[in-house]
């Protein structure tokens, strides 16, 4: 059972909008290389405020999931895209329903 995760938050910049929504969807693939994020969710809440949610069992497969390509990529590419630096906040799961 998943018992870590990241709650992400984003806002992107005026006219930026298209770009982050498929800066997330690319991010993706990026996450589909890490067997140890469990689910991982790419949300957009209103014109311009996107969200990630993700869980992993272990507090060593979170730790690497943010080092990882993905926090490359927001680090690289943040300025452009967001208004203010990603807001990322680690949380401990409670209960979860997942698949299989």
């Amino acid at each position: 059972m998943p018992a870590y995760g990241f709650f992400v938050e984003f806002e992107a910049r005026e006219g930026k909008e298209d770009d982050v929504a498929q800066f997330l969807v690319d991010a993706k693939a990026l996450v589909d290389a890490e067997p140890g994020t469990l689910a991982w969710f790419a949300f957009r809440l209103g014109p311009a405020s996107f969200r990630i949610f993700d869980a992993f069992e272990t507090e060593e497969d979170r730790e690497t999931h943010l080092q990882g390509k993905v926090r490359e990529q927001i680090e690289l590419r943040g300025g452009e895209l967001f208004s203010v630096p990603p807001t990322i906040t680690p949380v401990d799961l409670l209960a979860t329903k997942l698949p299989g």
